[in-house]
C-alpha cells in the first residue's frame, strides 16, 4: 500500500511551510531516517525524514513551493514490492484534489467575539472616553518576591 507523504506541522503553531528542497528525486531508493526534504517555517529550516522503506514514487508539490498547508500531499512513496509508476499513476490522478482546496476551505473566517454596546461604540469612535465600567484593572500586578516562597513553610514548622 502507497505511503502518503504529508506536509509535516515542525511547530505547534505552524499552519503552512515553504518545501524549499527534494534531496530524493522520482524513482530514488528511501530508508527510514534518510533525508528526503528541507522544509522552510517562518522561523527555521528543517530536514524531513522518511518514516518508511521504500521508493519515492512521485513528488506531489515541487521544490520551492511556498504556503504549503500543513498536511497536505507532498508526496508518494511505494514500499517494497508495489508497482512504482502505478503508484505514480495513482498519486497523479489523486493530486489535483489534494493540492488545490476549495474556495471554502481557503478562507476561513474566524467567529466574531459578542461585544458588548459600549464597546462596540468605543471601538467606532477612537476619541470617545471608554466608561470605567468596561475596563479592569491589571496593573499594579502583585510581585513574587523569593522570600514569599519561605514565608509559608517557616510559619507551620514548629
Amino acid at each position: 500500500m502507497p505511503v502518503n507523504i504529508l506536509m509535516p506541522a515542525l511547530s505547534p503553531t505552524m499552519e503552512k511551510g515553504n518545501l524549499a528542497k527534494w534531496l530524493k528525486k522520482e524513482g530514488d531508493p528511501v530508508k527510514t531516517g534518510d533525508v528526503i526534504a528541507e522544509i522552510e517555517t517562518d522561523k527555521a529550516t528543517m530536514e524531513y525524514e522518511a518514516i518508511e522503506d521504500g521508493t519515492l514514487a512521485k513528488i506531489v508539490v515541487p521544490e520551492g513551493t511556498n504556503d504549503v498547508p500543513v498536511n497536505q500531499l507532498i508526496a508518494v512513496l511505494a514500499q517494497e514490492g508495489e508497482d512504482v509508476k502505478a503508484t505514480a499513476a495513482a498519486a497523479a490522478k489523486a493530486s489535483p484534489a489534494a493540492k488545490a482546496p476549495s474556495a471554502v476551505e481557503a478562507t476561513p473566517k474566524p467567529a466574531q467575539p459578542a461585544v458588548s454596546a459600549v464597546a462596540a461604540e468605543a471601538r467606532a469612535s477612537p476619541a470617545a472616553p471608554i466608561p470605567a465600567a468596561t475596563t479592569a484593572a491589571v496593573w499594579p500586578r502583585p510581585q513574587f518576591r523569593p522570600q514569599d516562597a519561605f514565608s509559608h513553610h517557616r510559619s507551620h514548622v514548629d
